[in-house]
């Protein structure tokens, strides 16, 4: 089992996308709770900015804190996790947006959810990330290492251009494609993208790796389901008429790095993993019932 039971919290760090709490309403309401029952809570102090890769500096936030809150949806929950990906310290999501499999508490229910948080009434679901190394055609080291919670997605960049490329697994040819994309996801990340392109829906508590291609141009629709153990490797190829490609590496869908013909990308799991605030015994299948009716 990925779970692990944790006592009482009492320092909090809180990020919140400003445009779904444009007053920090919300993040004030948080915050005073939290110091009305003796605890501490910092705010990220200029709301989603960009610094480097995403939202938040790493050094902001000290190895005291016990818990993450993250205001917004699953996209900032996504960003928090890859900024503060070095840091051992879990995240709750309070989703101020519409649907989410993130960031699970509602605004309506956030004093319920403190109170259970503040009691060591949770549990902390370890999830699967992924660390993709980008190389160029001649380079022996990584021209990027991005981490990511939910998938690594390479895509066309610019026109409507059909992508063809080579995958892979262990240093063992797999397949060679061509299509508009190929999807790279984990299991946190199969609800996502990954579902939209037909791929399969797993437990975010498993640990595999699923490759979906996006509209492949042959009758091969099926994703591959592969081990946490093994390494994908995607080589970019010729284009129509040994015509130069260009496409992008996407992490979580934000951070994009461009890859040509004869760059590739290596994916495997992360040493790292992101720490999940699970406060309802609701099951994923419930969950996910729920979240389909």
């Amino acid at each position: 089992m990925n779970m692990e039971k944790n006592n009482q919290m009492s320092d909090f760090y809180i990020i919140t996308n400003q445009s779904k709490d444009p007053n920090f309403e919300v993040t004030h309401r948080i915050r005073d709770y939290l110091v009305g029952c003796g605890k501490t809570c910092r705010i990220q102090e200029q709301g989603p900015k960009k610094v480097g890769k995403g939202y938040t500096d790493s050094n902001l936030v000290n190895e005291n804190v016990d818990c993450v809150l993250v205001l917004g949806g699953d996209g900032t929950m996504l960003q928090a996790a890859a900024d503060l990906a070095d840091l051992i310290v879990p995240f709750l999501g309070i989703n101020l947006g519409t649907l989410g499999f993130l960031a699970e508490v509602n605004k309506d229910d956030i004093e319920g959810a403190l109170s259970k948080l503040i009691a060591g009434e949770f549990e902390i679901e370890k999830r699967m990330m992924l660390a993709g190394y980008v190389y160029d055609l001649s380079g022996s080291e990584p021209k990027d290492v991005t981490r990511a919670l939910n998938d690594i997605v390479i895509t066309r960049k610019g026109s409507l251009q059909i992508i063809t490329f080579t995958i892979s697994v262990n240093g063992q040819f797999l397949h060679r494609y061509s299509a508009d994309g190929i999807i790279v996801a984990t299991p946190t990340g199969s609800t996502g993208y990954n579902l939209s392109a037909g791929g399969p829906v797993v437990d975010p508590k498993a640990e595999i790796m699923v490759i979906s291609p996006i509209c492949p141009h042959s009758m091969q629709h099926n994703s591959i389901i592969l081990s946490p153990e093994d390494e994908v490797t995607i080589t970019i190829e010729e284009g129509h008429d040994g015509a130069r490609q260009e496409v992008e590496a996407i992490f979580d869908g934000s951070h994009r790095v461009t890859l040509r013909t004869g760059d590739r990308i290596v994916m495997k799991r992360s040493e790292k993993t992101t720490g999940i605030v699970k406060l309802n015994k609701v099951s994923f299948l419930e969950s996910l019932h729920n979240k389909m009716a």
